[in-house]
């Protein structure tokens, strides 16, 4: 009877995996590149239903979770996807900036024993906007090795927000940009309410500067299948300067 109660809630997490893969579903997962995925979960903004974006990578030493879902009913069905599609449990997360698609969970998963990380800055604002905060706090940009994979947890200046970071493969050349970062075909750089308009553009070349080359680089809420994002995102941030400063 045991044998067959386990068989059966495996048998149930697969059939939500795999429905979870239908453009109705609430959790979707791309992969990337070798052991590189991109997860989406969504939400309601301005009565549109905007996907989120976050990536996950799988080492030798556990899974790492890049940003948590926007959707909290999906915490724990983004841990259970990965574990029965990859044998791995997710040991750290990293939320790039204050605002809830990116730190919603980060409560959830330090309750479940994963590792969770910001910069002092993202906890400062979390704090006084009274989001989920992370258990560790990178005080500076920080080189992490996890497994056989090395990335950098690096701050390039403000722009969608005052505490914006990337995440950078340097070997893989795989940028991971969050919202900072918009899509190639998107019309503006989306919602600016905490946003820097002044170093925005400072902020992108910036990025261009240390990620050079990039194979792939992840959005936050659109396609990124496009390697024309950073440019594009560059392009609308200084024609918002020049709006901004007549």
């Amino acid at each position: 009877m045991i044998r067959i109660f386990i068989l059966t809630c495996l048998l149930i997490g697969s059939l939500n995996s795999l429905f979870a893969q239908t453009d109705t579903a609430k959790l979707k997962i791309t992969p990337l590149t070798g052991d590189f995925f991109v997860y989406t979960t969504y939400n309601t903004y301005e009565n549109s239903r905007v996907p989120a974006n976050g990536m996950y990578l799988v080492t030798s030493k556990g899974v790492v979770l890049f940003d948590t879902p926007w959707d909290t009913t999906q915490f724990q069905p983004l841990l259970d996807s990965i574990r029965i599609r990859h044998q791995q449990p997710v040991v750290l997360c990293f939320a790039t900036h204050w605002h809830s698609d990116k730190t919603a969970g980060l409560e959830y998963y330090r309750k479940q024993g994963i590792k969770t990380y910001t910069t002092v800055l993202t906890d400062e604002l979390s704090k006084k906007n009274n989001h989920k905060r992370a258990e560790y706090l990178m005080t500076k940009d920080t080189v992490f090795n996890t497994g056989q994979y090395t990335f950098e947890a690096w701050y390039p200046g403000e722009g969608h927000t005052a505490d914006n970071i990337i995440i950078w493969f340097e070997k893989e050349k795989v940028l991971y940009g969050g919202c900072l970062i918009k899509g190639a075909t998107d019309e503006s750089l989306g919602y600016l309410g905490d946003a820097n308009v002044k170093e925005y553009a400072t902020t992108l070349r910036n990025v261009q500067k240390k990620c050079r080359n990039p194979r792939y680089i992840i959005v936050a809420h659109s396609d990124w299948s496009n390697l024309n994002s950073l440019k594009h995102s560059l392009q609308m941030a200084k024609k918002l300067l020049k709006e901004n400063s007549q």
